[in-house]
C-alpha cells in the first residue's frame, strides 16, 4: 500500500537517501530538515506515516514525537544513533510506533515501514451511500435519488479520486495527477470538471453540500449526511477509511 510519508532528518545525504528508497517503492515523500519545518510540513501535508530522527540538530527530537502523537493524525519511525533500552521506552512512551537504531540496513528500515503502514490500509466498500447519492466504485455508476447519472469516465474519475480522501481536501495540483490519466497543467480544468459534475450529481448545484470547495486549497467530499461515515452495500457503515496516495517527492 502506498501512503504519505514525512521523513524529519538533519543529515541531508540520509534524509535524500531514505526518500529516494521510499519513493521507488511507490510512497508520496516529504521531506524535512528540523523540529519547525517538520511541524509545517506536516500541517500542510498531514502524512500517514512520519519517519524521525530523534538527534536533530535543530530542536528536541523526543518534545516532536510528542507533538506528532498528539495530533493523532499519524504513525512514527523513530530513528536515533542511541540503542539502550532506556532510549527506546522513552521514545516509545514519547508516541512512537517503532524505534530503529542507526545504523541501520535499508532492506531492515523498508521492512519497518512495510509493517507500519499495513495499519494505514482502508476498508473500501464497493458501494457508498452518501444522504440521497449512491456511488457505485466497481461498476462506475452513480445513482441521485434513485435515477441513474450518466457521468464522462473524467467525471467519475475525479469523484472517485475524492471519495478515497474520505473527506480530506486535495489542491487542483493534486486531483490533476491523481485523476487525469495524461499530464495536464491547467487547474482550471479541474474548476470545469467540478461544474459539470455538481450539475449532474448535487441536489442543488447552486449550493453544493457533496462537493464543497475549500479556500485556499481545492476540492474535498463533505460526508455529513452519514455523520462522517461511509455506508457500504447499502447497509451498515463503516469508518471513513484513511486514503491510499500516489508517489512523489515533495521537498
Amino acid at each position: 500500500m502506498f501512503v504519505h510519508i514525512e521523513i524529519i532528518e538533519s543529515n541531508p545525504h540520509l534524509r535524500s537517501l531514505l526518500g529516494w528508497h521510499l519513493q521507488q517503492v511507490g510512497h508520496t515523500v516529504h521531506l524535512a530538515s528540523g523540529s519547525q519545518q517538520g511541524q509545517e510540513v506536516f500541517q500542510q501535508r498531514h502524512p500517514d506515516l512520519v519517519v524521525l530522527d530523534l538527534d536533530l540538530s535543530e530542536g528536541n527530537g523526543l518534545e516532536l514525537c510528542r507533538w506528532l502523537h498528539f495530533q493523532q493524525q499519524a504513525l512514527i519511525l523513530v530513528l536515533s544513533a542511541h540503542s539502550d533500552e532506556t532510549d527506546v521506552v522513552t521514545a516509545l512512551r514519547s508516541g512512537a510506533d517503532d524505534y530503529l537504531a542507526k545504523p541501520f540496513g535499508m532492506q531492515e528500515f523498508l521492512a519497518r515501514v512495510e509493517v507500519l503502514t499495513r495499519r494505514c490500509r482502508p476498508f473500501l466498500p464497493s458501494i457508498l451511500n452518501l444522504g440521497e447519492i449512491q456511488v457505485d466504485l466497481v461498476q462506475r455508476r452513480v445513482v441521485v435519488r434513485n435515477v441513474p447519472v450518466d457521468l464522462t469516465p473524467q467525471e467519475f474519475s475525479l469523484l472517485y479520486v475524492l471519495t478515497q480522501m474520505g473527506g480530506t481536501p486535495l489542491s487542483r495540483q493534486e486531483l490533476l495527477r491523481r485523476a487525469w490519466p495524461e499530464s495536464i497543467d491547467n487547474p482550471r480544468t479541474v474548476d470545469t470538471h467540478i461544474l459539470s459534475l455538481r450539475k449532474k450529481i448535487e441536489l442543488d448545484p447552486q449550493q453544493p453540500r457533496l462537493i464543497q470547495t475549500v479556500r485556499n486549497v481545492g476540492y474535498r467530499l463533505h460526508l455529513e449526511p452519514l455523520n462522517g461515515r461511509y455506508s457500504a452495500n447499502g447497509g451498515k457503515p463503516n469508518p471513513r477509511p484513511k486514503a491510499a496516495k500516489p508517489s512523489h517527492i515533495v521537498v
